[in-house]
C-alpha cells in the first residue's frame, strides 16, 4: 500500500524498525530466557513492539500463534547475553563466607535550603547586606531602562511545623435554664408533624366513615409500624426547635443592648461605680471631709486602731524629748515667746490625687488644656507633639470628674491638636488648633464626632501651627449692648487672626508680627555691623493674653524672645516691646488682680515678672536648667503662680519667697511636663505630660490667700 500527493510525491509512512537480512535469528528460547537482562531498558522496547504485532494477527490464533508470530522477526539490535551456568560442590555449599554490612552513601533525594537565617548566625550580617542592596535596587527600578519585565517560575518554600506553648485551656460547664412550658411547647411541635402524617395516609385508604375506634387502632398500627421514622423526625424538629429558641434569644439580647434605656441604665451604673471608687479623691479634691468606710472588718480596724495609737505615742514621746530640750539650753524669757508660735510648721506640698489617662492616650503629647465655661467638671485636653519629627493624629478629649478613666468625647483629628478653648457665649462649642494650621470646631453636645466647622476652605488659612486659641469677649461700644466673643489665634506663620463663625470658618488678620532687630549696645571705637539678611519679614508667634481688664490690649510673645504689647485698633505697629528672653515665648499670662503685672516664660531655662509700663524685668526666677514650658497665676492669689519645666512643676509663692518655689513634684523618668493648669472652684492644679496624662494634685498647706495684699 502506498501513498501519494497531489504532486505525486510517494509519501508512505514508513516503519521504525527495519530488520536486516543479514543477521541470523535467535532462538526462541534464548530470547525468553534473556528476558531477565533486558531489564528496564529491554522492556520499554519489547512491550509496544509486542502490542503492534498482536494487533495486526487474528484473535483465534490464541496464545500459542501469537509467541509464534513473535519468535519469527528478527532482533538485530538486541543482544543477548548467555549466562555460564556453574555447578555448586559440596565444599563450595560448607565453605564459609564472611559478609560485612557497612553504611552506604547518602542519596539526596530532595535539598531546599532555608530562606530565613537567624540574627545571631554567622552569616547574618551577609544577608542583611544583601536584602539592602535589593532594597537599593527596587527603589532605583522605576523609569530604569537597566530592569525589563520577564516571568518566571518560582518554588514555594515548604511549609514548618513550629511548636509554641500558650496558656492551659480551661474548661467550662455552661447550663441553660428550660422552663415548663419550654418543654410543653418543643414536644407540642414535635408531635404536629407525625399526626398529620398520620392523618394523611388515612385520608389515602379511604377509610374515613368507619367509627373513632376503628380510626385510632390504625393510627396506633401506623405509629408502631413507623416508629424509626418517627424518631428521626422527632429528634430533627427538636433540634430546629431549639435553634428557632436560640435565634430569638439572640436577637431579642441584641435588641436589649442596643436599646437606648439600657444604655442610659449602664450610663448611670458607671458613674455610681465611680463615685464609688474615686469617691476619698473626689471628696479631697472638692475638700470636703472624707468619710469612711463603714463595711470595713473588725480586724482592720484593729490594726488601724494598733497604728494610729502607735503613731501617737511616737509624736507624744517627741514631744516630751523636745520640752526637755527647751527647758535645758532655753532661756526662761524666751520660753513665752516660742509657745505663742506653732510647734510645727508643716511646708506646703503636692498631693497627688488621680490621673486623666486610659488606653487610647496613652503615648500621645498632652499640648494644652482648658476648662468649660460653664461645666466647672468638664476639661477639654488638646493631645499633639511639639516638634515636626514626633508629628502623628491627634485627639481632643472631653473628661469629666465623675469618670476619670475614660473621656466623655473623643474628637480624632488628622494632625496633632497644639491648642483648644471653650466657648464662653455657646458652652458647647470646642474651638481646636492643629499644627498643619487648621482651625475646627467641635460640638460637644451632640454625639456625633463629626466637626462641625472647619477651615479647610478658607484661602486665609494659617500655614503653621496654631499655637494658641482663645474665645474673648469684648465690649460692643456704641454699636449695642453687652459683650461680643471673638476667635482670637496665633500661629507659627507671624499671623494673629480673628475668625468668624459663619456658613464656613474665614478669618482676616488683626496683626502680622514682624521682626525686630536686637539692641546691641555700641563699643566705644566699634565699627558698625553690617545689617543681616532676614529669611522672612515675619517673627513667628508663639503665644498671647488680652488684658483682663480692657480687651483692647493684648500680649504677643514670638520666637525671637520678645513680647509685643498690641492694640486691637491698630494692627501696624507695637505699643511696646519687651526685651528679656533669650529664646523662644512659649507663654505669657496677665496677673487677675494686680492688672500691671504680666509673667512670661521661656525656652532660656527662665521666669520674668514685667510691669506693663517698664521695659526691663522685675524678677527674674530661674530653678532648673531646663524649658520652661508654661505658667499660670493662681486664680484665688495675687501672689502665687504655678510653672513647669521638662523636669518638675513648681509652686511660687512671692510673699514667701523669691528665691526659689514653695514647693515642686518631679516628673517621672524619660517623662517631661508639657502644661499646666489651676482648678475654678478648689486648690488642685493639673499637669500634663509627654506620655498622654494629666495628674491632679491637690495644693496643702499652702498660706491663706489675701487678694487684697498686691
Amino acid at each position: 500500500l502506498q501513498v501519494f500527493d497531489d504532486e505525486g510525491k510517494d509519501v508512505t509512512p514508513h516503519p521504525l524498525f527495519r530488520s536486516d537480512p543479514n543477521t541470523v535469528v535467535p532462538r526462541q528460547g534464548k530470547l525468553l530466557a534473556s528476558s531477565a537482562y533486558f531489564g528496564a531498558t529491554g522492556s520499554g522496547f519489547l512491550s509496544p513492539f509486542s502490542m503492534h504485532q498482536t494487533s495486526g494477527v487474528n484473535g483465534s490464533l490464541g496464545s500459542f500463534s501469537r509467541s509464534r508470530l513473535l519468535t519469527s522477526y528478527n532482533f538485530s539490535d538486541v543482544q543477548v547475553r548467555q549466562e555460564e551456568i556453574k555447578e555448586w560442590t559440596k565444599e563450595d555449599l560448607d565453605r564459609r563466607v564472611d559478609i560485612y554490612l557497612t553504611e552506604t552513601e547518602t542519596i539526596w533525594i530532595l535539598d531546599m535550603p532555608s530562606v530565613v537565617v537567624s540574627v545571631e548566625s554567622e552569616d547574618a550580617g551577609r544577608v542583611l547586606e544583601r536584602n539592602r542592596i535589593y532594597v537599593e535596587i527596587c527603589k532605583n527600578r522605576p523609569g530604569n531602562d537597566r530592569f525589563v519585565e520577564k516571568m518566571m517560575q518560582t518554588i514555594n518554600g515548604a511549609a514548618k511545623n513550629k511548636e509554641v506553648q500558650c496558656d492551659k485551656i480551661i474548661m467550662e460547664d455552661k447550663g441553660m435554664l428550660v422552663t415548663s412550658w419550654d418543654l410543653y411547647d418543643s414536644f407540642n411541635v414535635s408531635e404536629i408533624e407525625p399526626t398529620s402524617k398520620a392523618e394523611g395516609s388515612r385520608a389515602t385508604t379511604g377509610k374515613s366513615s368507619k367509627s373513632h375506634t376503628t380510626k385510632e387502632h390504625n393510627q396506633t398500627m401506623l405509629v408502631s409500624s413507623n416508629r424509626g421514622s418517627t424518631t428521626s423526625s422527632l429528634m430533627i424538629s427538636e433540634s430546629a426547635v431549639l435553634a428557632r429558641i436560640h435565634e430569638e434569644e439572640e436577637c431579642h439580647s441584641e435588641a436589649i443592648l442596643t436599646s437606648e434605656n439600657f444604655q442610659q441604665n449602664l450610663f448611670f451604673m458607671e458613674r455610681i461605680l465611680m463615685e464609688n471608687i474615686f469617691q476619698p479623691k473626689l471628696a479631697a479634691y472638692r475638700q470636703f471631709p472624707v468619710l469612711i468606710d463603714p463595711d470595713v472588718t473588725s480586724d482592720m480596724s484593729g490594726t488601724v486602731a494598733a497604728v494610729k495609737e502607735a503613731k501617737e505615742e511616737e509624736h507624744d514621746k517627741e514631744k516630751k524629748d523636745k520640752e526637755e530640750q527647751k527647758d535645758a539650753f532655753v532661756d526662761p524669757s524666751i520660753l513665752s515667746d516660742l509657745n505663742k508660735t506653732p510647734e510645727e510648721i508643716v511646708p506646703p506640698r503636692l498631693e497627688r490625687l488621680w490621673s486623666y489617662i486610659c488606653d487610647l492616650t496613652n503615648g500621645h503629647n498632652v499640648s494644652s488644656m482648658a476648662w468649660s465655661k460653664v461645666n466647672p467638671d468638664l476639661l477639654a485636653v488638646g493631645y499633639g507633639a511639639f516638634d515636626f519629627k514626633e508629628q502623628k493624629k491627634g485627639l481632643a478629649c472631653c473628661w469629666s470628674l465623675k469618670n476619670p478613666m475614660w473621656p466623655e468625647r473623643i474628637f480624632r483629628c488628622e494632625h496633632g491638636v497644639t491648642a483648644l478653648d471653650f466657648s464662653m457665649a455657646s458652652p458647647n462649642l470646642l474651638a481646636v488648633g492643629m499644627y498643619d494650621g487648621s482651625v475646627t470646631i467641635y460640638n460637644v453636645r451632640s454625639c456625633n464626632n463629626a466637626a462641625l466647622l472647619d477651615s479647610s476652605e478658607s484661602s486665609n488659612k494659617h500655614t503653621g501651627p496654631v499655637w494658641q486659641l482663645r474665645w474673648v469677649e469684648q465690649d460692643r461700644g456704641a454699636t449695642g449692648d453687652g459683650k461680643k466673643e471673638r476667635l482670637i489665634c496665633i500661629s507659627a506663620d507671624g499671623r494673629i487672626t480673628e475668625w468668624f463663625i459663619q456658613k464656613r470658618l474665614d478669618c482676616i488678620d488683626m496683626m502680622k508680627i514682624k521682626r525686630t532687630e536686637s539692641e546691641k549696645k555700641k563699643l566705644p571705637g566699634e565699627k558698625e555691623r553690617k545689617r543681616e539678611a532676614l529669611i522672612s519679614q515675619q517673627a513667628a508667634g508663639m503665644c498671647f493674653d488680652f488684658h483682663p481688664k480692657d480687651t483692647n490690649f493684648y500680649l504677643a510673645g514670638t520666637e525671637e524672645g520678645h513680647i509685643h504689647k498690641c492694640s486691637c485698633s491698630c494692627n501696624d505697629q507695637f505699643l511696646e516691646t519687651y526685651r528679656g528672653h533669650k529664646g523662644p515665648v512659649y507663654k505669657v499670662a496677665w496677673n487677675p488682680f494686680s492688672t500691671d503685672m504680666f509673667l512670661s516664660c521661656s525656652a532660656d531655662w527662665s521666669i520674668i515678672l514685667w510691669h506693663q509700663d517698664s521695659q526691663t524685668p522685675i524678677l527674674t526666677f530661674s530653678s532648673a536648667t531646663a524649658f520652661v514650658h508654661d505658667v499660670m497665676w493662681s486664680p484665688k492669689s495675687a501672689c502665687i503662680f504655678a510653672a513647669v519645666n521638662e523636669s518638675r512643676v513648681e509652686i511660687w509663692d512671692l510673699s514667701a519667697s523669691i528665691l526659689n518655689p514653695v514647693t515642686s513634684c518631679f516628673a517621672n523618668p524619660r517623662v517631661k511636663f508639657t502644661s499646666v493648669l489651676f482648678a475654678k472652684n478648689t486648690d488642685c492644679l493639673l499637669v500634663g505630660d509627654s506620655k498622654g496624662e494629666v495628674s491632679v494634685f491637690e495644693l496643702q498647706n499652702l498660706a491663706a490667700p489675701n487678694n487684697n495684699k498686691v
